[in-house]
């Protein structure tokens, strides 16, 4: 199985288990996500898992897109609207993006006075998650890459709350040595069911233990025998980290993968998600990567038409289209 095949089918479970060690939480799931601090996209999570908090249902009034950082630790606030460059205590770029995508989400309504535009959030930003659980994929541990280096810079910085390596090999004890004993473990196994999707059960190998993220963590950013580049990180800067972290993964989610153009590719379903599947390969695949005129099992056609948005809304809390906070139409009094 493929590390692109195997992710869509843990995703596919974790989202719609309800079974331990994933039971009855309604996590929020995403994929290919960065989780680093001191080197943005120098650490990318394969999947996280966002468990919601207690004013969840607060966030997915306001909007079903990720929210700006920028705007969300703005000076803008529930009551008097504030002129925009006022607000802000970063590069002015930064910020007239920020004002321009919370006003286009729904985050921030504004009006113009004199020329001028100023802005006010719709809603308080609530404390909407809890727990964060990263996921490193491993289907092949005879393959495993920087695996060590990876785990060790998750459990030093501990952004998320928890670590968890998910693999198909049997797991052994000169495996379980080379990684760090915070990590937990899974071994997947998979049931065939069927051409076009396979049934998931998770072995918990080992448990994993809770990291100090409301501390500050050292952040690995290179790695050479007897040498190491490390960045002490401050547990300000990981709060921050872990809201855009959480942010990111209510917008993207996990369904980012994309249908080819080709009769060989058809929906399959798999735990309430639809994957691509080919005919051709026997297999999940990866439209932007393995997929075009130059495969041998290219076979022109449209792509598939499906509503992945749709699905999601459908089989999980996150809601596509929610009503809403806006007191009035404030994306178009912006231009008056």
């Amino acid at each position: 199985m493929t590390e692109f095949a195997f992710e869509l089918a843990l995703c596919a479970h974790l989202e719609q288990s309800r079974e331990q060690p994933v039971a009855g939480t309604d996590t929020l799931v995403a994929r290919q996500l960065g989780g680093s601090v001191a080197d943005p996209g120098g650490r990318i999570l394969d999947v996280v898992c966002v468990e919601p908090g207690s004013e969840f249902d607060d966030r997915t009034a306001i909007t079903s897109a990720e929210i700006p950082d920028a705007a969300i630790e703005s000076a803008v606030g529930l009551g008097r609207a504030r002129y925009w460059k006022r607000a802000f205590d970063c590069h002015p770029d930064r910020a007239r993006r920020a004002v321009d995508r919370a006003c286009e989400i729904g985050f921030f309504e504004c009006e113009r006075r004199n020329g001028r535009e100023f802005v006010r959030q719709v809603a308080r930003y609530p404390d909407w998650y809890d727990r964060i659980v990263g996921i490193e994929n491993k289907p092949d541990l005879g393959r495993p890459g920087d695996l060590e280096r990876q785990l060790r810079t998750d459990v030093s910085l501990a952004l998320v709350d928890e670590v968890v390596l998910a693999t198909e090999s049997y797991v052994t004890r000169a495996h379980l040595n080379r990684i760090p004993d915070e990590v937990g473990v899974w071994r997947v196994h998979r049931t065939d069911s069927g051409p076009s999707a396979a049934e998931i059960e998770l072995e918990v190998v080992r448990e994993p233990t809770p990291l100090p993220t409301d501390e500050p963590g050292i952040e690995l950013l290179a790695f050479e025998p007897g040498h190491a580049a490390i960045e002490p990180v401050t547990a300000t800067a990981k709060a921050r980290a872990r809201r855009r972290l959480a942010e990111r993964a209510y917008g993207k989610g996990w369904r980012t993968y994309n249908f080819p153009d080709c009769e060989a590719c058809t929906p399959t379903d798999a735990d309430g998600a639809t994957l691509p599947y080919c005919e051709w390969r026997d297999r999940l695949v990866d439209a932007n990567s393995e997929c075009g005129p130059s495969c041998p099992g290219y076979d022109s056609g449209p792509a598939s038409d499906v509503e992945l948005e749709a699905e999601r809304d459908r089989q999980t809390a996150w809601r596509r289209n929610p009503a809403g906070k806006r007191r009035h139409q404030s994306g178009l009094d912006r231009f008056g």
